[in-house]
């Protein structure tokens, strides 16, 4: 497959954009380009100036989910599969779901299949008004869904209603995902990327380790019970209440100012969790 570069990365002062750029195949992800995600997301990750990244595709979809040709030409099914998600999709999912920082999808077109799990793996979600979350697996592959949909979605939207579009394949349009709660909102298609831009910077300029363990904690609290969650709560903050931060942000509020957590390296370790 033709080398070139499928995800492109352009700086907007603290903020990353990554833009998925096959919009000939509808951004639908092969091995090549999956490599080329994994390895900005990586970077993204590692760069201290960076403090958002917004992740957002080129044309008329967001991602259209795996390249099935490439599918299509595995040998071996079950073992090419499994290798496809575990190693590929997976990996971007959870480097997306442990970045040190927030990350915002901008779904400008189409998401499917394994698209809507990459989009909602974000921590947040705005959608263009044109764009659409469709659920192929099923009724048109006669698999599962998979990247993460299976947990994205019946907490986003409720069991009824993910399983309607999971079982019939049904499109759910931008303002309907709104309006139950699967995405943050829905914009006017012209004003994504400024809107997107916009909230990148206003996140970029907060405390990024908290924002980071925001995440952490809520996806936390959703596996556990109340208990665990007010112990998550106590031992979290306890830490976050010892570092910079905090410091900085209890001063800005007695002295009646805005607080700057922008002035210090951020030092970052694995899995979004910062000392």
């Amino acid at each position: 497959m033709t080398q070139r570069n499928w995800i492109t990365e352009a700086r907007d002062g603290a903020v990353l954009v990554l833009r998925m750029g096959a919009p000939e195949q509808l951004n639908a992800l092969h091995a090549p380009m999956m490599a080329q995600l994994h390895d900005a997301l990586e970077r993204a990750g590692e760069d201290g100036d960076v403090r958002a990244v917004v992740l957002t595709g080129t044309g008329r979809a967001f991602c259209a989910g795996a390249h099935v040709g490439g599918m299509a030409e595995m040998p071996d099914k079950a073992a090419g599969i499994a290798d496809l998600l575990e190693n590929g999709w997976n990996r971007a999912v959870r480097l997306i779901r442990g970045m040190p920082k927030p990350v915002i999808a901008a779904v400008n077109g189409i998401a499917a299949g394994g698209g809507v799990g990459l989009a909602l793996s974000a921590d947040i979600v705005l959608a263009a008004r044109s764009a659409r979350f469709i659920q192929v697996f099923g009724p048109r592959l006669g698999v599962i869904p998979d990247v993460g949909c299976t947990w994205f979605l019946p907490r986003g939207v409720g069991r009824a209603r993910a399983l309607r579009l999971m079982l019939t394949g049904e499109r759910l349009a931008a303002e309907q995902a709104e309006r139950w709660g699967l995405i943050a909102a829905c914009v006017g298609d012209a004003d994504l990327m400024r809107e997107s831009l916009a909230l990148a910077h206003r996140l970029a300029a907060g405390p990024i380790r908290a924002f980071a363990e925001i995440r952490a904690a809520v996806d936390h609290g959703l596996s556990q019970d109340l208990d665990a969650a007010l112990d998550h709560e106590r031992d979290t903050n306890a830490r976050l209440c010892a570092g910079p931060d905090f410091a900085e942000g209890t001063a800005a509020f007695l002295e009646k100012r805005a607080a700057d957590f922008t002035n210090r390296p951020l030092t970052e370790t694995k899995h979004g969790h910062m000392p």
